[in-house]
């Protein structure tokens, strides 16, 4: 769902609108890439998905530490999340073992947008 900023100047939508992603897993690792779908958006993308936000957006699996690397010419990032898997595929006894779906929860993230940058964004515009 799409906000809008009070004073007009940016919207606030989830990470998905900006971005995709992709997930992966050793261990108890997980790591989560976040591409972007514009180039125009990459800038938002370094300047707000930092390691503190997403260690915030995955506090409830208590991640013991969360790395980024940044990869420009790709406008990418990978995020290597430690101790989010419950053990790890042998050890977890969710459905979700191998933590594919953790990449989802990442691209919920709230990210302002300006409103110039609007027309960049994927999917629906809803406001």
């Amino acid at each position: 769902m799409n906000t809008i900023d009070p004073d007009g100047a940016d919207i606030v939508v989830p990470l998905y609108r900006a971005a995709h992603g992709r997930t992966g897993d050793k261990g108890d690792r997980s790591n989560i890439s976040v591409i972007a779908w514009h180039a125009d958006l990459w800038p938002l993308l370094v300047e707000q998905i930092t390691p503190e936000a997403v260690a915030t957006q995955f506090r409830h699996r208590a991640p013991s530490r969360v790395q980024r690397f940044v990869m420009p010419t790709l406008q990418a990032m990978n995020f290597v999340l430690d101790a989010v898997l419950d053990g790890g595929v042998n050890d977890a006894r969710n459905l979700d073992t191998h933590g594919k779906s953790l990449s989802f929860l990442l691209l919920d993230m709230p990210l302002r947008v300006p409103t110039a940058l609007r027309h960049r964004l994927v999917g629906p515009d809803a406001g």
